[in-house]
């Protein structure tokens, strides 16, 4: 009980978007080509994943203010395996959602641009988004995908990570979320989705993919900043399918 406690204390001091795969297993090596990683001065800080040949997608929390700093690795299963053939490529152009709001974290999600188009092959791939408006249903197991802490304040991890969750029905998340009037994060229905599991997304995860059926069908976005995988704060993750417009106005303007 104590521990619940301070947690709580805890989630109203810190800022929220320090999010969270903690209780992963070990994905197979390059099973998923779409996923990169992204650094700031070669260091992983967030995941992303290749929706184009140009362009990532992750969250806009993970915006650097050094923007020439920012590269992504894609081809990588082990970040510390110089010879598995990934390939680092510098960021050419952040386009953060124009009403991301970095208090309460709505419209966490940003495309990134890279100073050139990635060589597909097997282990660099795109991947499928949902179709605009369109929602996962709530129990649906999806799956979870990082480099990030392997537990709360625990080690990144140097190979990619997966685990297994399931979609939170929508109202369910809301109580749990908007329940506290000093939390300035507040959960939203439309743009906005849950997921409840064994494991999660830890610290080093955001931006990174919720996948359900092969399709990413959300950003990693935040959770309890000081316990990974909370269940009294579920990791949550934006909504792809209500960006969908946003997303490909942006990618088709620059062609």
């Amino acid at each position: 009980m104590t521990i619940i406690i301070i947690s709580l204390l805890l989630l109203v001091s810190l800022p929220p978007h320090l999010t969270f795969t903690v209780n992963g297993n070990e994905a197979t090596p390059h099973s998923r080509p779409y996923m990169v990683s992204v650094q700031f001065n070669d260091i992983h800080f967030c995941g992303g994943f290749l929706i184009s040949e140009e362009f990532a997608l992750t969250a806009a929390h993970c915006r650097k203010n050094s923007a020439e700093k920012l590269t992504v690795v894609v081809g990588a299963h082990d970040l510390k395996n110089k010879e598995e053939g990934s390939v680092r490529i510098k960021v050419k152009s952040c386009y953060t959602h124009p009403h991301f709001v970095q208090k309460t974290l709505q419209n966490d999600i940003m495309l990134l641009k890279l100073e050139r188009n990635v060589k597909l092959s097997q282990t660099v791939h795109l991947t499928s988004l949902p179709k605009q408006k369109e929602d996962t249903k709530a129990g649906t197991i999806c799956s979870v995908f990082g480099w990030g802490r392997q537990y709360t304040n625990g080690p990144l991890s140097d190979r990619l990570l997966e685990t297994e969750v399931k979609i939170m029905e929508n109202m369910q998340c809301l109580k749990l979320w908007n329940k506290r009037d000093d939390i300035k994060v507040k959960y939203s229905i439309s743009k906005m989705m849950c997921v409840y599991g064994h494991g999660g997304s830890c610290e080093g995860d955001s931006g990174g993919p919720l996948v359900c059926e092969d399709t990413v069908v959300g950003i990693t976005s935040f959770g309890n900043p000081h316990l990974c995988n909370s269940r009294l704060f579920p990791n949550v993750y934006t909504k792809i399918s209500a960006y969908h417009d946003w997303i490909w106005k942006i990618i088709n303007k620059q062609k």
